[in-house]
């Protein structure tokens, strides 16, 4: 006995017409009257009859212009680096990051105690320097001329140091106070009895370190016996002065 013929394959499309064939025919019973149907049978029929008739529609549209329908497309999920690995130990709901402040030292935990002999950044007051002071000035005492009641002299005031020295006072004793000075140059002089003080008088003042100034005068009065008993240059004793 030869085999049946294979069927055709049956489309969507198809079976539902064929719904909608069969539910035309059964709807055509119920308004012609055919069988004993109710009317909300009635509404029922033609509610399911309108759902098909529009699920046709759609299904046909869709089968005949499948390229309208856009592909549904997902994001990819989020990788590990734009996570982030929670620590461990830490419930995936709850994740936060790592602490950055450091921890607390437990109560009771030893501490240590800063070194006595650690380094400072600061300078010590032994390493301070000092500016230097001014040394001790010297000073020569020399007889310039000599004329009939009067004679010239001169001083040399010198700084041995490197410290320039701005003020200095030079005190020159003359034997008898009727004896006067005059002509005094680099010096402003003053007179007390037999005694004058010298003191700078701007022109020439400052003693810069390894240098000397000099004071010229010229002392009145008889020229024999008229020399200077003594000269001092801040307290030290002048050279120079005759015997």
């Amino acid at each position: 006995m030869p085999a049946p013929p294979p069927q055709p394959r049956r489309t969507v499309a198809i079976i539902l017409l064929d719904r909608v064939v069969a539910l035309a025919a059964a709807t055509r019973r119920v308004f012609t009257g055919q069988g004993d149907i109710s009317r909300a049978t009635w509404v029922a029929v033609i509610s399911a009859l309108g759902v098909l008739v529009a699920t046709t529609v759609s299904v046909v549209a869709v089968l005949r212009s499948p390229e309208k329908l856009a592909p549904v497309t997902l994001n990819p999920p989020p990788s590990v680096d734009q996570v982030g690995t929670p620590p461990a130990g830490t419930p995936r709901a709850h994740a936060i990051p790592a602490a950055t402040s450091p921890p607390a030292v437990p109560p009771g935990s030893p501490t240590v105690a800063p070194t006595a002999g650690a380094a400072t950044t600061g300078p010590s007051p032994s390493a301070a320097t000092t500016a230097p002071s001014p040394g001790a000035l010297g000073a020569e005492f020399a007889i310039a001329d000599t004329a009939l009641l009067s004679y010239g002299a001169s001083v040399t005031i010198s700084n041995p140091g490197q410290v320039p020295v701005p003020q200095w006072k030079l005190a020159v004793t003359l034997p008898r106070k009727s004896l006067r000075v005059s002509e005094v140059e680099g010096a402003r002089a003053v007179q007390d009895g037999a005694v004058w003080t010298f003191v700078p008088d701007g022109s020439v003042g400052l003693v810069p370190g390894g240098a000397s100034v000099r004071v010229t005068f010229r002392v009145n009065g008889a020229p024999v016996g008229a020399a200077p008993t003594a000269c001092t240059i801040d307290g030290a004793a002048c050279t120079g002065l005759p015997d």
